[in-house]
C-alpha cells in the first residue's frame, strides 16, 4: 500500500521535463542580476566608450517613413505618437522629461531644428497587446499622427500569454494604423531579469520581429540593444534597470531615444530626398 501511494505521488516525466525548464529560466535571470549587477564595465569598456553605442545592424534601424518624410518636406509639424505601457510611460524615471518619449522630442528637434517636433506620450502601465489595442483609436489614431512607434510585448511575455496570440494583435493594430496613413515602427521587448524568468521571451522576440517583416514596418531591437550594452561594458545592469529588475532608468531611456532619433532622422532625410 505505502509503495503505490509513493508511485501515485512520483512526477511525471513531463512534469519532471517542465520543472526543469522553469528552473533553467529561473536561473538565467539570476545569473543576468548576479554577474551584470555587480560589473561596473565588460571587456571593451574604456574612458572613451560611447555607452549608447552598438554594432551591426543595430546601429541604425532600416527605416522608411514615408509620412514623417512628407511631413518634414512641408514644413508642418511632425506628430510622433509614442504608444505602449510603463516604459513608454516611463516607470523608472526620475522625471517626466527623463522619459523616453520626452528625451526623443528634444533629441529630433536638434536634429531637425526647421521641424516643428511633437511627441505624444500614450503609455499606460500593465497594458499587454491586447488591452493597448483597445485604445488604439483614441489615443493613437485620433491624433492623426505622421508616426507611430508601438512599445508592445513585455507584459504578454510577463504574464505567459500565447505569443502568437499577440502577434495576432499587434498585425490588427498595425493594419488599422496603416490604413489611416500612419507610418509604423514596432518595438519589442526589453532585457532585463524579471523579462528573462519566463521562457516565452524568445518567442515573443521572434513573433515580433515577423510581424514586422509581414507587415512591412521596422522594428526597434531594444531588448537586442539593451543586451549589448550590458555585455560590452557599456552600461551595466546596476545603470540600465531599476531595482525592480525590470523597468529601465534615465540612462537607458536617453540611450533608448538617442538610437531611435538618429533612425528616424536619417530615415526622414532619406525618404524625402
Amino acid at each position: 500500500m505505502l509503495r503505490d501511494r509513493m508511485k501515485s505521488r512520483a512526477p511525471t516525466p513531463a512534469l519532471l521535463r517542465r520543472q526543469h525548464a522553469l528552473m533553467a529560466v529561473a536561473l538565467l535571470g539570476l545569473i543576468a542580476a548576479a554577474l551584470l549587477l555587480v560589473a561596473p564595465a565588460g571587456r571593451r569598456a574604456h574612458a572613451t566608450t560611447d555607452r549608447c553605442g552598438v554594432s551591426g545592424d543595430l546601429a541604425t534601424l532600416d527605416m522608411t517613413l514615408p509620412h514623417v518624410a512628407k511631413a518634414l518636406e512641408a514644413g508642418g509639424p511632425i506628430v510622433i505618437v509614442a504608444f505602449g505601457s510603463s516604459s513608454t510611460y516611463g516607470t523608472g524615471a526620475s522625471a517626466r522629461d527623463k522619459t523616453y518619449p520626452s528625451r526623443l522630442a528634444a533629441l529630433l528637434t536638434r536634429r531637425l531644428p526647421r521641424a516643428n517636433i511633437v511627441v505624444l506620450n500614450r503609455g499606460v502601465g500593465g497594458e499587454t497587446a491586447a488591452t493597448t489595442l483597445d485604445r488604439i483609436d483614441s489615443d493613437a489614431i485620433a491624433a492623426h499622427p505622421d508616426l507611430v512607434i508601438w512599445q508592445v510585448g513585455t507584459n504578454d511575455v510577463l504574464r505567459d500569454v500565447d505569443p502568437l496570440a499577440a502577434g495576432a494583435v499587434i498585425r490588427e493594430g498595425v493594419t488599422r494604423m496603416q490604413r489611416a496613413g500612419i507610418d509604423v515602427v514596432l518595438m519589442d521587448v526589453q532585457f532585463a531579469p524579471a523579462v528573462l524568468q519566463h521562457a516565452i521571451f524568445r518567442e515573443m522576440e521572434r513573433v515580433i520581429a515577423a510581424e514586422g517583416r509581414l507587415l512591412g514596418v521596422p522594428v526597434i531591437h531594444r531588448f537586442a540593444m539593451m543586451r549589448e550594452w550590458a555585455e560590452e561594458g557599456r552600461m551595466p545592469l546596476s545603470l540600465m534597470i531599476s531595482r525592480d529588475h525590470l523597468h529601465m532608468t534615465d540612462a537607458s531611456y536617453d540611450c533608448l531615444a538617442r538610437r531611435i532619433g538618429r533612425s528616424i532622422a536619417l530615415a526622414a532625410r532619406s525618404t524625402g530626398s
